[in-house]
């Protein structure tokens, strides 16, 4: 959970003017902190921020996104989710449980650049790259 101090620095930081809407819908990322989807943000808007219009959320979400504050994570159900973490990460997905988790890993991030460094595609410039793995959590949560 980021301060609103934090908040605030980071909006500002992206060169965006700090507003009380973004406020709260970042602040709501954070607070639903497990890449919640644009409906339970809604949801959490509509309970603690009623006056925040519905569009302006998606607007925001899309703005944020935009700008690298937050994330935007598609399951394999075709549903949009948010992640706060923005620093160099994969994803664990359950299809079971529509769960997903955040996966650091730096050896393995180090051994992708230097296989695509190595191994080239052919009209194609990588900025970035995720790994999105799908299975089944062995666990109770």
């Amino acid at each position: 959970m980021a301060d609103r101090k934090e908040i605030r620095e980071q909006i500002a930081g992206k060169g965006l003017k700090v507003t009380p809407q973004r406020m709260a819908i970042l602040e709501a990322v954070y607070d639903l902190n497990n890449h919640p989807t644009a409906d339970q943000i809604k949801e959490y808007i509509q309970e603690n921020h009623p006056s925040i219009a519905v569009g302006t959320i998606y607007k925001t979400l899309d703005t944020l996104g935009e700008k690298g504050l937050i994330e935007r994570v598609k399951t394999e159900k075709d549903v949009m989710r948010y992640d706060i973490v923005t620093k160099k990460h994969h994803h664990l997905y359950s299809n079971e449980s529509d769960r997903i988790e955040d996966y650091f890993d730096d050896e393995l991030n180090k051994m992708l650049e230097e296989y695509f460094r190595k191994h080239q595609i052919k009209n194609f410039k990588i900025d970035d790259f995720k790994i999105h793995l799908t299975g089944k959590f062995t666990d109770n949560n």
